[in-house]
């Protein structure tokens, strides 16, 4: 048995300019967190545990703000 745990994480970008996405990750994002996801970059604002972890899975609700475009390397 394997003591990793995944998050299904529901990314929720602040403005609502931006669909966001649903992700899983294999850490808990944290405030402050750069994520990726559609070619962009978000900075975490605020985390919430949906529910508690079951096991070695836990879904929470992440919001962010868009902060820029990624480049190519990233």
């Amino acid at each position: 048995m394997t003591s990793e745990i995944f998050y299904k994480v529901s990314f929720v970008v602040a403005g609502g300019e931006h669909p966001g996405a649903i992700i899983t990750v294999d850490h808990k994002p944290e405030i402050g967190d750069e994520v990726q996801f559609n070619s962009s970059i978000f900075t975490v604002t605020e985390v919430m545990e949906l529910m508690p972890t079951v096991g070695n899975f836990g879904f929470l609700h992440v919001t962010c703000q868009f902060s820029r475009t990624a480049e190519a390397n990233e």
